[in-house]
C-alpha cells in the first residue's frame, strides 16, 4: 500500500509542529520536507503543495488564503487549520461528529477547514440543540471560554514561559485568567454563527489562563429559551442518545464525579484528542460544557482525525483516546 504524501505548509507554528509529532510513528505517511529558509518562498511551497496528496495549512487567515491560489494538482487535498475558509462554500467543515452530512462532506472533500478551538467546544454544545428543535436558531446565547495559553501563538507562549522576567512582576497579571476579545469580534464567532444556523452571534467571552493546554468552554441556559419543555434529565439523555456511537466525544454520565465535586478543571485533559460533555445546573437554568485538550480536538487532533477519514484509515490512527 502506496503512504499518502503529506506536506505541511507552516510546520513552524504550534498547530502544525504537534501535527508533524503525531505523524512520528506512522508508517502510512511520507512528510515531504522543506527547508526552514525556503517555508516562505512562493515557488517552493507551490511545487510541494502540488507533489502532496494531501497539504496542511497552518498559517495566518491571509497567507492560507495565497496559499490556496498555489494548489493546480486537482488530486491535492487540502485540509486549513486557519479561520480563512471554515463558513465558505465548497469547504466541508471538519467536525465529523456533528451529523452524517458532516462526516460525507469530509471522506469525500477535497477542501477541508479544521473548527476553531473555542468553535469546537460551542458548536458540539448548539448544533444538536438546534438540529434537535430544542434551541430555536433565533436563541440569544453566551458563551465563555477558559484556555491554557498555547493556543495565542508562538508570541504569547514564549511571554508566559520567560517564568525568569516574570518573576520580578508583582502582581503578575498573568497569573491571573485574562479575558480578550473585549470587542466582540472574536475570529470564530463567524462560525460559531454560521455552523449551527444561528440568526444572532452568541455573546462570547474567552478568557487565557497560566497553563499550557486545556479548554473549558461553557453555555448557560434559561428554560425560557427553549422551543420546547426540556428537563436537566431530558437534556442529558438527549446528548447521550446524539452522541451515542461517537468515539471522540464522551458525554459525563448525570452525576459524574467532576460535577459531583463541585468543580471543573480545565487542564487535566492534555493530550487527549477527544471531547467530554457535561450537563449540570437545573431544570429552571441548565448548563452545558465541553472540555478537551486545545492543541487536540480543538486542533491538530482534529485535523489528523479529518486526514484520516480522508485517505480511509482508521479514524483514530495516530491519535490518543485513552482515558
Amino acid at each position: 500500500m502506496s503512504k499518502v504524501k503529506v506536506f505541511i505548509n507552516g510546520s513552524e507554528g504550534t498547530t502544525g509542529l504537534r501535527i508533524l509529532e503525531r505523524f512520528e510513528n506512522r508508517d502510512d505517511v511520507d512528510i515531504i520536507p522543506i527547508a526552514s529558509e525556503l517555508r516562505k518562498d512562493p515557488a517552493t511551497v507551490a511545487g510541494k503543495i502540488n507533489e502532496s496528496d494531501i497539504t496542511f495549512f497552518c498559517l495566518p487567515d491571509a497567507a492560507a488564503v495565497e496559499a490556496l491560489t498555489y494548489v493546480k494538482n486537482p488530486e491535492t487535498k487540502i485540509i486549513d487549520a486557519s479561520t480563512a475558509h471554515r463558513t465558505l462554500p465548497g469547504w466541508s467543515y471538519g467536525f465529523p461528529e456533528l451529523s452524517e452530512v458532516h462526516r460525507e462532506g469530509i471522506v469525500t472533500g477535497k477542501r477541508v477547514a479544521v473548527p476553531g478551538c473555542h468553535a469546537s467546544g460551542f458548536i458540539s454544545l448548539v448544533y444538536p440543540l438546534v438540529a434537535g428543535g430544542i434551541l430555536p436558531k433565533d436563541a440569544l446565547l453566551s458563551c465563555t471560554s477558559i484556555s491554557g495559553y498555547s493556543g495565542a501563538g508562538k508570541k504569547t507562549i514564549a511571554v508566559y514561559e520567560d517564568r525568569e522576567t516574570r518573576a520580578g512582576i508583582d502582581p503578575d497579571p498573568l497569573c491571573s485568567p485574562r479575558q480578550y476579545a473585549l470587542a466582540q469580534a472574536h475570529k470564530h464567532l463567524k462560525e460559531m454563527k454560521a455552523i449551527p444556523g444561528l440568526s444572532h452571534e452568541p455573546v462570547f467571552l474567552p478568557y487565557i489562563c497560566d497553563f499550557y493546554c486545556g479548554m473549558l468552554v461553557t453555555v448557560p441556559l434559561h428554560k425560557e429559551m427553549f422551543a420546547k419543555s426540556c428537563t436537566l434529565k431530558d437534556l442529558q439523555a438527549y446528548f447521550e442518545e446524539y452522541y451515542a456511537g461517537k468515539q471522540f466525544i464522551k458525554v459525563l454520565p448525570e452525576g459524574n464525579d467532576l460535577v459531583a465535586g463541585n468543580f471543573l478543571p480545565v487542564n487535566t485533559l492534555k493530550g487527549y484528542d477527544g471531547m467530554e460533555i457535561l450537563i449540570y445546573g437545573n431544570d429552571e437554568r441548565p448548563v452545558v460544557s465541553a472540555r478537551f485538550d486545545n492543541l487536540g480536538k480543538g486542533a491538530s487532533g482534529a485535523a489528523i482525525q479529518c486526514m484520516n477519514l480522508m485517505t480511509g484509515a482508521d479514524e483514530a490512527k495516530g491519535l490518543n483516546l485513552a482515558r
